[in-house]
C-alpha cells in the first residue's frame, strides 16, 4: 500500500459527501457565467438596443443567482470541512492506535517530538487540504476551461489567442512542483526537530534550572528556530518566484483582450455587448492562474504530510501479537529462562540465561548498572523477543501466549516511575479502574503510601503533576508500587523500586510483600536491586555480569562463595555487620 492509497482509504468513506459539494462548487461556477452573459445583454439590447424595460428583470436576475451562490457556498465548505474532520479524527484515532501497538524498539529510536508532529502538524495539513485546497483545485479549473468554451461561443479567434498562454503557465507549474518538493519536505523535517527540542526542554525543565542553562537553552533553541526559518523561507522563495510569473501569464491574459478584442470590434467582427461579455470570463481564467502557486504549495504541504505520517505508521513491530494467542485468565507464575539470549544493534545484551522459579517464589537480581537486569524483565514481559533460547510461563513459550492476556497477569513496578497528570486514586488505580476506593487504599497501604497521601491537601483526590511534579522520588516510587500490587498480579516485577526509600520503609514494604503469599495469593516476585538489604531474603537470587548469570543462589550460598555477592555484600555492610556477628558468637560462648 502506498501512502496517498492508505489517505484514500479513510477519504472514499466520505465520496457521496464530497462528490455532492463537488456538484455544489460545479453549480456556483456554472452561476458565475450568468454575469457576463447579463453584462453583455445590457450593453446590446438596452443600452444599444433601447430595451429598457429589460433592465429591472436583468438586475433582479444578478440578484437572485448572487443569493444562490451564496447559499451554496456555505452549504458546500460545511461539506468539506465536515468530511475533513470526520477523516482527521479517524486517521488520528488509527496512528495513534498503532503507535500503542508498537514496541520499546519503535520509541527507542523515535523522538517524542517527531511523533507529537505527525499527530499534529502534519494532520492539519491534511485536514486542510481536504476542507479547502480539493474545491478550490476543482473550481479553478473547471472555471478556467468553462470560460475557455464560452469565450469560444463569444469570438473563437480571440479564444485561441488565449490559449497561447496554456503551455507556458503549464511550464511554470511543472518547474515550481520540481523545485518546491524537496524544500517542503524539510520543512516538516525541520518542524519535526523543533518539536522535538521544545517538548525536552518543557518535561527537563527542572534540569534546566537546576544548572542554570536557561542562556545555553535559549542558544540552542535559537538555532533549532532559525532552521525552521530558513527552511520556510526557502519554500517562501520558490512562490515569490513563480507566483509573479502566473501574475503576469493572467494579465497577459488582458492584454490580449484589449489589444485582440478591440480592434475585432473596431472591424465590426464582434459586438460591444460579446467585448463585455468576454471581459466578464477574464477573471476566470486569471484567478485560476493566480491561484496555481498558491495551491501548488498546498498540495505539496499536504503530499509530504501525508507520506511522513505513513512512514511513521508503516512501521510494523518486532514484538508481534500471536493471531491464536493462549489465554489464561489467571497464570500460575511459574517462570522459566532456558538458555535465552538477547542481542539489539548488532550489541549482544543478555548471553545464554537460564534458570527456573516456581510460582510463589520471590527472585532478587543483583549487578552492576548495564548488566542486564532490567532486560531480563521486559524479556518476560515481552517488551522485546530473545534472540536466542525460549522465556517459559506456566511452561507455555511467552511468544504463544497472548500477549494481552500476558501482561494482564504480570504487575510492575519499574525503574523510570511515570504518573500521569491525574489525581493519586487515578494513578494508583491505573491498572484497574473500575476498582473500589478500598482496595485503593489497601494497595497504598501494602505500599506504605497511604499515610503521606492522606497529609496531601485533598488526600487521594489530590492531582499530581506531569510526570509526579510535587512528589519525591520515594513518594512516586510507592505510588507506582500501589499501582502493580492493586492489579492482583501472577507474577510482580519490582524493578529498583525500594532504591529511593529509607531503611525503614523498604523493610515495612518487604513484610507486606511476604504476605501475599501467606494470604494464599501466589504471587511470583522478581526484584531488581542494588542494595542487598532488598534481596536477601529472596528464594533465589541471580547475580548478573556483562549479560550473564556469575552466581545464583539464596544469601548465605552466595556469602558462603565468596564471589561478587559477598564483595557488594561487605561494601554495603562493611564492618558493621562483621561486629554484630561477632557479638552474636561472644553472646553464644
Amino acid at each position: 500500500m502506498t501512502a496517498f492509497s492508505w489517505f484514500y482509504s479513510f477519504l472514499k468513506k466520505h465520496n457521496a459527501k464530497m462528490a455532492f459539494g463537488l456538484m455544489l462548487v460545479t453549480f456556483i461556477s456554472v452561476l458565475a457565467i450568468v454575469k457576463p452573459i447579463v453584462s453583455g445583454s445590457i450593453v446590446d439590447d438596452v443600452i444599444t438596443a433601447g430595451q429598457y424595460d429589460l433592465l429591472p428583470k436583468l438586475i433582479a436576475l444578478l440578484v437572485v443567482i448572487t443569493i444562490i451562490r451564496g447559499l451554496c457556498r456555505f452549504w458546500s465548505q460545511i461539506i468539506f470541512e465536515a468530511c475533513s474532520q470526520d477523516v482527521l479524527f479517524s486517521m488520528r484515532d488509527t496512528v495513534y492506535r498503532k503507535l500503542l501497538q508498537e514496541d520499546f524498539n519503535f520509541y527507542n529510536k523515535k523522538r517524542t517530538g517527531d511523533l507529537l508532529s505527525r499527530q499534529t502538524g502534519d494532520m492539519d495539513a491534511i485536514r486542510h487540504f481536504i476542507a479547502f485546497v480539493i474545491y478550490q483545485v476543482y473550481e479553478n479549473v473547471f472555471l478556467f476551461f468553462f470560460a475557455l468554451a464560452m469565450i469560444f461561443t463569444a469570438s473563437w479567434q480571440l479564444a485561441l489567442c488565449m490559449l497561447i498562454i496554456l503551455p507556458f503557465a503549464a511550464a511554470v507549474t511543472i518547474s515550481q512542483t520540481k523545485n518546491g518538493r524537496p524544500l517542503f519536505q524539510r520543512i516538516r523535517e525541520q518542524f519535526s526537530s523543533l518539536n522535538t527540542f521544545v517538548q525536552e526542554n518543557v518535561s527537563g525543565n527542572r534540569v534546566v534550572k537546576a544548572f542554570s542553562k536557561e542562556d545555553y537553552e535559549i542558544e540552542k533553541f535559537n538555532k533549532e528556530n532559525d532552521g525552521y526559518r530558513d527552511a520556510e523561507l526557502a519554500a517562501a522563495e520558490i512562490w515569490t518566484k513563480y507566483v509573479p510569473q502566473f501574475e503576469f501569464l493572467s494579465n497577459m491574459l488582458t492584454v490580449i483582450l484589449m489589444l485582440i478584442g478591440s480592434i475585432m470590434v473596431i472591424k465590426g467582427n464582434m459586438t460591444l455587448g460579446d467585448y463585455v461579455t468576454v471581459n466578464g470570463y477574464l477573471w476566470m481564467l486569471m484567478n485560476p492562474l493566480r491561484q496555481i502557486g498558491w495551491r501548488i504549495n498546498d498540495i505539496q504541504r499536504f503530499t509530504t504530510s501525508v507520506e511522513k505520517i505513513y512512514a511513521t505508521y508503516s512501521e510494523e513491530p518486532n514484538v508481534k501479537r500471536p493471531k491464536s494467542g493462549i489465554k489464561r485468565k489467571k497464570l500460575n507464575g511459574d517462570v522459566t529462562f532456558k538458555n535465552v539470549s538477547y542481542s539489539a544493534d548488532d550489541e549482544a545484551i543478555i548471553h545464554n540465561v537460564s534458570f527456573e522459579v516456581k510460582s510463589g517464589q520471590t527472585v532478587g537480581i543483583l549487578g552492576s548498572t548495564g548488566s542486564g537486569k532490567s532486560t531480563i524483565m521486559n524479556l518476560l514481559c515481552r517488551f522485546y523477543d530473545v534472540t536466542d533460547g525460549e522465556v517459559l510461563v506456566d511452561g507455555i513459550n511467552v511468544k504463544e501466549l497472548d500477549l494481552y492476556n500476558l501482561r494482564q497477569n504480570i504487575g510492575m513496578a519499574m525503574q523510570d516511575v511515570f504518573l500521569f497528570s491525574d489525581t493519586v486514586e487515578g494513578n494508583i488505580a491505573y491498572s484497574r479502574p473500575d476498582c473500589s476506593f478500598e482496595e485503593v487504599k489497601k494497595a497504598a497501604i501494602m505500599a506504605d503510601a497511604n499515610h503521606f497521601i492522606q497529609a496531601m491537601p485533598d488526600g487521594y483526590d489530590t492531582i499530581v503533576g506531569e510526570r509526579g511534579v510535587g512528589l519525591s522520588g520515594g513518594q512516586k516510587q510507592r505510588i507506582s508500587l500501589a499501582r502493580a500490587l492493586l492489579k492482583e498480579p501472577s507474577i510482580l516485577i519490582l524493578d529498583d523500586t525500594t532504591s529511593a526509600v529509607d531503611m525503614e520503609t523498604e523493610s515495612y514494604i518487604q513484610k507486606q510483600l511476604k504476605q501475599l503469599n501467606a494470604l494464599d495469593h501466589n504471587c511470583t516476585i522478581f526484584v531488581v536491586a542494588y542494595r542487598i538489604s532488598s534481596i536477601k531474603d529472596a528464594d533465589l537470587i541471580l547475580v548478573l555480569n556483562e549479560g550473564r548469570i556469575v552466581e545464583q543462589g539464596t544469601h548465605d550460598e552466595l556469602l558462603t562463595n565468596n564471589g561478587y555477592y559477598a564483595t557488594v555484600f561487605r561494601h554495603q555492610y562493611g564492618e558493621y555487620e562483621q561486629y554484630m556477628k561477632g557479638g552474636e558468637e561472644h553472646g553464644k560462648k
